[in-house]
């Protein structure tokens, strides 16, 4: 059979002699290609002994993959994990709720102290769980800089919220897959299970009252209109104080929330000039562009309160007569140092139509907040009228220290209608945030790259610029695969939570307040009042890795994926979700939209969305159960290489939530998806005699480290270095007798909550998980089993071997000592890896098994198998060519040398439907370059011809077939997109449909300055920076 090479690797001749008979002869050209194809091909062929492997998965089962019970599979289990968390923060809620109501109304004694979490020195212990030190015996409390720990209603509700701790404890017992559970104060502090201490740097501004969690929690969604006075009166320190509480209101609000600020003295204008007339929703990236608006306010001229009024009600009705922005609640915050009167008449005319002779019976539609700016002001008394008459709330500020404590007091007002039902907590799910991060802090991050804080975050990247590519750079920062336990930095963590509100379930309480007599003095009156306060919020986060766990990828497939979608269209989980930019958090990181991940495969300019996309989002932003097939574009290696494919997608939504799943399969020459089914009865095995653990001997092994095999629910308990001595440990214990297969979907459920049982306490005699509990996905591991079974003999040959078949230059080959083949060839490495995430190598070079591999080994920066980008391309090629080769060099503007090396790889096919394995090896630039100039500056028939690639007049390139130059006469063009060396060139390739020009736009880059460039040859796979849009379509539910 002819090896077939060229398909993946072409030789360009660049023509460069003034006279056209001085061309290299076609023929020529095509002799080269195929003795270079030959030569490379045969080298795999003996290296990686592909061959044998394909015989070796013969035996193998091939079954087709059915999306829409896969679909179906995720969404139930993912929803089962979410029942057992709302069970758990449910019983929180209980607890909060009965301690409250029976605790004393007295402060605690002087002489009361708590775990403070910014100032402890309780005993810590490290736990890979909560990925830091901790204490499982309590909980730890957070009080805020801005909030006085020792104020009665702060202190009293520390005292009653002790009796957390056994509820806490006791979820965790049940459930130990539990992160972080914690109950949020409407007074400030946060009480967080388990105990720990806090580290904030370089300040402490983290408040749970302006958390996701806790706001969409307390508060339905809400229309927010701002209304700032830049009257010429709003000047200095009052602009200031207004700024401080225009971002304290903004901080507050989430995905759910729509805003807008106007500004008015004569006239209203918006902020941001492109939100004309709008609400826009309430995302980072929209109130990242209303903070940096307001910071450049003039003040100017006379306020006019009657049009400013005016104009805010009208563009609240519009949207609510329109049924756009939020659906539910609205607001409007007046912010000003003064008003001249009431303005009675607009309110009657707008939010009192149905009723404006008694108010307080109208069904007002808007509630109206008003804050007075300043220390000397006339009359607070029409101020205090508009908000009281409006079921809002007025404040008086005169210093920037008090403003958000009394900024967040519009909260409770909001929340006061869910609050009198008493009986329904609705649930809410946040979108995808990371933890502990405060957008502000994010912010100033930014605005600090250059520090000293971050030039030592970027030595990680520059350490390993060579070998990995942005998007892998960012994968493992933010996965923390090198987490030092000893270190004390927490990095970030991506998790969604849950949590609910918790009610005051007193129905009245003596409310002192000040009242002030004759107009002239105040003073404290005392009287039992109907109140309908909120205590706070109860919540547990849920880490997105512990969804992942459910999402199977190994039934998925190489290339397949599944992705989760909140109800606004945004991002949960996606494979292509980016949020990390060189260690800091990217500002709109949580409020990327599926239409903007998944792209589609057209002309259409940026921002002009498929038809097809569209109504696919409306889909699945509204949990329609369905499937659809289209036609995507996709990107990787940084987006520096692209592919099209046409994709199945399979979508349910997850009942009693926000989320949506999608299952992403595709459909290679309309052939539909197939996967292997092939495992290993591990009992079977036992019974004859033999020990699985065998078919793993030695250390060149790797499984998938994000891949679950099987675990501890107590992972605190057991110990290992790494997921090899883990999945050792387990193989092990099959062997013992009692061993049963438990799967984390089916493991015994703790004890469901009970609405009845208003006196919930943990009974000793009640559910608790053994420490040595586990879960296993026994079909991930019996494939896993197979596959080192069937590929034990790679592990076990040699580099040479005497008994090899093939062609002259396979015996040739076989026949050579070690050293001089490693000479000749420069292989360095060989390797395969499986569709169970089993990845086995062999190295050439002569290695100290005691010593350790060095950071830039192939085990070290590949374990992940079919998410390699090599696995990928390899089984991407076998629909082109089922018995090429595919060949990369790592992407970098610095060239080759000595140590670069080249990986080929090569897929393994069942029944020629279903990967299962993918062999390659890996090997020095130099050999590549040596045999391609051997090739190529010679004549390979009569040695007579008159022009070959060694002349001054000719430039040969070896590229592939994303068009990056493989090998060249000068090595420091390897590793370079061929557009950016020779980019009339490639243009004339593109005209000649030799390659094909491909639009990508990264809608989650980052913007930088100086990006200009004066090179053609970049437009082929240029990315394309974009402002992100302010709208977004989504689904919601109102409350109150």
């Amino acid at each position: 059979m002819k090896p077939c090479f060229t398909p993946v690797v072409i030789v360009l001749i660049l023509i460069e002699a003034p006279n056209y008979s001085d061309s290299i002869n076609s023929n020529i050209l095509k002799l080269w290609a195929n003795k270079l194809g030959f030569e490379l091909s045969q080298l795999g062929k003996y290296v990686t002994k592909v061959e044998r492997f394909e015989e070796s998965y013969k035996t193998a089962e091939v079954t087709p993959r059915d999306g829409n019970a896969l679909v179906r599979e995720i969404a139930k289990d993912i929803k089962a994990m979410m029942e057992s968390k709302i069970s758990a923060i449910k019983r929180i809620m209980d607890v909060a709720e009965q301690s409250a109501l029976s605790s004393p109304n007295e402060d605690p004694p002087e002489s009361y102290e708590f775990i403070d979490a910014k100032n402890n020195s309780i005993d810590l212990e490290y736990s890979s769980q909560f990925g830091g030190s901790v204490n499982l015996n309590m909980s730890s409390v957070h009080v805020p800089t801005n909030v006085y720990e020792r104020a009665s209603e702060v202190i009293r509700a520390i005292k009653w919220s002790e009796a957390l701790d056994r509820i806490f404890i006791n979820n965790y017992e049940q459930d130990p897959s539990l992160s972080w559970q914690y109950f949020g104060s409407a007074t400030g502090f946060m009480r967080q299970y388990p105990a720990t201490n806090w580290y904030m740097e370089p300040v402490d501004l983290f408040d749970c009252r302006t958390r996701s969690w806790y706001i969409e929690a307390a508060t339905s969604p809400k229309d927010i209109l701002i209304m700032m006075d830049t009257s010429g009166s709003m000047t200095g320190i009052r602009r200031e104080i207004a700024r401080h509480v225009i971002n304290n209101i903004l901080d507050t609000l989430g995905n759910n929330d729509f805003v807008n600020i106007i500004t008015f003295s004569n006239e209203t204008k918006e902020v941001v000039p492109c939100f004309n007339d709008i609400l826009v929703q309430a995302n980072l990236a929209n109130v990242r562009e209303l903070k940096q608006a307001i910071s450049q306010l003039e003040t100017e001229r006379i306020a006019n309160f009657s049009l400013a009024l005016t104009t805010a009600f009208e563009l609240l009705e519009s949207f609510r007569t329109e049924r756009e922005g939020a659906r539910c609640n609205q607001a409007i915050m007046l912010i000003t140092d003064g008003v001249p009167y009431n303005y009675e008449e607009i309110f009657e005319a707008y939010n009192w139509k149905d009723n404006p002779k008694e108010p307080l019976k109208a069904d007002m539609p808007v509630r109206v907040f008003t804050y007075l700016i300043g220390r000397e002001v006339a009359d607070m008394r029409d101020m205090h009228w508009m908000a009281c008459a409006n079921r809002g709330y007025y404040v008086h500020l005169c210093t920037p220290a008090e403003v958000r404590e009394e900024v967040l007091k519009y909260v409770p007002v909001m929340a006061r209608p869910l609050v009198l039902g008493r009986t329904d907590h609705p649930t809410v799910w946040t979108p995808v945030y990371a933890d502990v991060t405060d957008p502000k802090i994010t912010d100033w991050k930014w605005e600090q790259r250059e520090s000293e804080e971050q030039q030592d975050r970027l030595l990680f990247y520059h350490k390993y610029k060579k070998y990995m590519n942005m998007e892998e750079q960012d994968r493992r920062y933010i996965q923390q695969m090198r987490y030092d336990q000893t270190s004390e930095l927490q990095e970030y963590k991506l998790m969604t939570s849950v949590s609910m509100p918790v009610f005051d379930r007193r129905e009245n309480a003596n409310i002192t307040r000040q009242v002030l007599v004759n107009e002239a003095y105040w003073v404290s009156e005392t009287r039992e009042t109907m109140i309908a306060n909120l205590l706070g919020v109860a919540g547990t986060d849920v880490p997105i890795e512990e969804i992942k766990k459910l999402m199977i990828p190994h039934m998925l497939g190489v290339n397949g994926y599944a992705f989760i979608v909140t109800n606004n269209g945004f991002i949960l989980i996606h494979p292509d979700l980016r949020p990390v930019f060189q260690g800091i958090l990217k500002p709109a990181y949580n409020s990327v939209d599926m239409a903007e991940v998944e792209l589609m495969d057209n002309d259409k300019n940026p921002r002009e969305f498929d038809e097809g996309i569209i109504m696919f989002r409306n889909d699945v932003v509204n949990q329609i159960n369905g499937s659809v097939t289209l036609h995507t574009k996709y990107h990787y290696d940084d987006m520096k290489r692209v592919g099209r494919v046409k994709r199945k997608y399979d979508y349910t939504g997850i009942m009693n939530t926000p989320f949506t799943v999608v299952v992403s399969l595709p459909e290679y020459n309309n052939a539909g998806s197939y996967r292997v089914h092939a495992t290993e009865e591990i009992h079977r095995s036992h019974v004859k005699g033999k020990n699985v653990t065998d078919y793993f001997a030695g250390h060149n092994w790797r499984v998938h480290p994000h891949w679950m095999y099987c675990k501890y629910h107590y992972e605190g308990e057991h110990r290992f270095n790494t997921s090899e001595l883990q999945l050792l440990h387990f193989l092990e214990r099959t062997r013992l007798p009692g061993w049963k297969w438990i799967d984390m979907k089916q493991r015994s459920q703790p004890p469901e909550y009970s609405a009845t049982n208003s006196n919930f306490s943990p009974h000793p005699n009640s559910y608790k998980a053994d420490k040595n509990s586990y879960y296993c996905d026994r079909n991930l591991l019996l494939s896993l089993v197979y596959d080192a079974k069937v590929t034990e003999w790679f592990a076990q040959q040699t580099s040479t071997n005497p008994n090899a078949q093939g062609g002259p230059l396979a015996r040739l080959m076989n026949q050579m000592p070690r050293k001089q083949f490693n000479q000749r060839f420069g292989v360095v490495l060989a390797f395969v890896a499986t569709h169970s995430g089993l990845t086995r190598w062999q190295d050439y070079l002569l290695v100290d098994e005691d010593m350790p591999l060095p950071d830039n080994h192939f085990s070290k920066l590949y374990p992940r198998a079919i998410d390699e980008v090599w696995y990928k391309r390899a089984v991407e090629q076998y629909y082109v060519n089922p018995d090429s080769f595919v060949f990369s060099v790592p992407i970098n503007d610095t060239g080759a040398d000595n140590t670069t090396l080249v990986t080929a790889s090569r897929a393994v096919f069942v029944e020629k439907k279903a990967p299962a394995a993918v062999v390659g090896f890996q090997f020095q630039h130099t050999a590549l370059q040596a045999l391609f100039q051997n090739i190529t500056f010679n004549c390979p028939v009569d040695g007579k011809c008159r022009k070959h690639c060694g002349d001054d007049d000719w430039a040969c390139y070896l590229i592939d077939n994303n068009g990056y130059v493989i090998a060249a006469e000068d090595e420091v063009d390897a590793g370079r997109f061929f557009g950016e060396i020779r980019g009339p060139i490639m243009d004339s390739l593109v005209k000649e449909n030799v390659f094909e020009r491909i639009r990508i736009f990264d809608y989650q880059a980052v913007c930088s300055k100086n990006t200009r460039t004066n090179n053609a040859g970049n437009s082929l796979l240029t990315k394309k920076i974009l402002c992100r849009s302010h709208g977004s379509t989504s689904r919601k539910q109102c409350r109150g």
